[in-house]
């Protein structure tokens, strides 16, 4: 079985495109496979001192399973060094629709492909869409696991398709993870 298409051929931002045909049934995408997001908040609820945010530096696509990767290294590293004196949060949420337009290759294949006549091709998975500045990760601690918080984050990059950056800020409205 074939894996996954390099990402290089979806990283670009671009607008949703939607078939229009003159058949309506076929204007449609059929199905979105479920994403591999497990949980999208992890720590314990209470009001912290500090918020860490990694924020991205492009505007990009980012695949369902990079961000489950991403989130998996970063939770565990929180727990390790924080115990659960921290509240994590993923700010995003995969929308769009990835297709891919499959080419049989092979003996005889020729017959049983159409090439680009009917290209609007099958969903794969999802991806979610960032523009630069948007956050991806929150992650509230106190002062003690401000250091902490930021190395983490920073596992998470070569994970996640183009750059980020850790921003740090105080939590002076007394935001409650919610």
């Amino acid at each position: 079985m074939v894996g996954l298409r390099k990402f290089s051929c979806y990283r670009r931002l671009e607008v949703p495109y939607t078939r229009k045909s003159k058949y309506k049934k076929k204007g449609y995408v059929k199905a979105i496979p479920p994403h591999k997001i497990a949980r999208f908040e992890m720590g314990e609820k209470r009001l912290f001192s500090h918020i860490v945010k990694l924020v991205s530096q492009d505007s990009i696509q980012i695949r369902h399973n990079a961000i489950e990767s991403a989130r998996l290294v970063v939770n565990k590293r929180l727990e390790e060094n924080l115990s659960n004196n921290y509240f994590m949060k993923l700010n995003l949420y995969p929308h769009h629709a990835i297709r891919e337009n499959k080419m049989l290759g092979g003996a005889h294949a020729d017959r049983l492909q159409t090439g680009m006549a009917h290209s609007f091709g099958k969903v794969i998975g999802s991806a979610a869409q960032l523009k630069e500045g948007k956050t991806i990760f929150t992650v509230f601690v106190d002062k003690a696991g401000v250091e902490s918080a930021k190395t983490s984050l920073m596992y998470a990059s070569p994970r996640l398709p183009g750059h980020v950056t850790v921003a740090v800020e105080e939590n002076k409205r007394g935001l409650i993870p919610s």
